[in-house]
C-alpha cells in the first residue's frame, strides 16, 4: 500500500477513535458500528439533528420494550383490549 493512503488509512482511524472517546464522554450509547453508520449518512447529507432525534426515539422505543413492566403500560393495555 503506498504510503499517503496508509497515512489517511491511520488518520481516518485516529479519527474515528477519538469521535467514539467523545460518543462515550457524551453518554450516547452508540457501540462503534452504529457510530460508523450515523458518520456515514451525516457525511451523506442527512441532517445530524434529524439523525440524532431519530436515534434518541429508537432508543426510547428500545427501553420501552426492554422494560419488565411492559404489559402495564397504558398504550400497552389500549393495543390488547383492540
Amino acid at each position: 500500500m503506498p504510503e499517503p493512503v496508509h497515512h489517511q488509512i491511520n488518520a481516518a482511524r485516529k479519527t474515528f477513535q477519538t469521535l467514539y472517546q467523545i460518543s462515550k464522554l457524551l453518554n450516547t450509547n452508540l457501540d462503534p458500528t452504529t457510530l460508523s453508520i450515523c458518520i456515514r449518512l451525516c457525511e451523506n447529507g442527512v441532517n445530524p439533528y434529524a439523525l440524532a432525534t431519530v436515534v434518541k426515539e429508537l432508543q426510547r422505543e428500545v427501553r420501552t420494550m426492554d422494560s419488565p413492566n411492559q404489559l402495564d403500560s397504558p398504550t400497552s393495555k389500549t393495543s390488547l383490549n383492540k
